[in-house]
């Protein structure tokens, strides 16, 4: 069986309905960084999800001239970090001002001469430029999350009860530096109805002072 680390991670995949405090360690990411519309069609984040699972399933396919510690495994899902200049946490209605970070786990035996190599062969293969793609280390650490379940534009109501519950237990919300809203994409938006769409939802917070 490939390991599948939604499942064997619940604790961060597949949070309950209802708002919970975790402590996310330190782990490796691909990434691709940008600003705009996400749903701006052939914009830069639409292609920046093309770059990443591009060297991410260049990556998985290395099983044919494994590395050391290679296993197999089912790529993990899509995330994103996402802030707007001047905002505290981030404004929906201002979709065209968000700036993104996209990133999708690595597993532990890819080690960035792994990522460098990977890079190398999309690259031929797919005669593309393959540059924006970075190998980034990242400990996300104190978090409220929750599952959102519905249509992305309207989160702000899950956010704002998980904003509610982390105060309740004595934090608050904490965007500074190097800390953003993040959502885990568990769903296929192409394949699922909006009101079915299974999101993660993490925002970074700290002891209240």
């Amino acid at each position: 069986m490939a390991f599948d680390y939604k499942k064997e991670y619940k604790e961060f995949y597949l949070p309950p309905r209802t708002p919970g405090i975790v402590t996310v360690p330190a782990m490796n990411f691909l990434a691709v960084r940008g600003q705009g519309d996400p749903n701006e069609e052939q914009g830069a984040y639409k292609q920046a999800l093309e770059q990443l699972y591009a060297v991410a399933y260049t990556i998985k396919m290395n099983k044919r001239n494994p590395p050391e510690g290679y296993f197999e495994y089912v790529v993990p899902p899509l995330e994103g970090l996402w802030w707007q200049e001047g905002v505290h946490g981030v404004d929906y209605s201002r979709k065209a001002d968000f700036r993104w970070i996209s990133l999708i786990r690595l597993p532990e035996f890819a080690t960035k001469a792994v990522f460098d190599r990977a890079v190398r062969e999309a690259t031929e293969k797919k005669q593309r430029d393959f540059s924006q793609v970075e190998f980034s280390s990242w400990a996300e650490g104190l978090c409220v999350q929750c599952m959102h379940i519905g249509p992305y534009d309207d989160e702000p109501a899950t956010v704002a009860a998980m904003e509610e519950y982390a105060r309740a237990q004595g934090y608050e919300l904490d965007f500074s530096q190097g800390r953003f809203h993040h959502e885990i994409y568990l769903s296929d938006v192409r394949r699922c109805q909006p009101e079915k769409l299974k999101t993660v939802i993490r925002q970074p917070i700290k002891r209240t002072e």
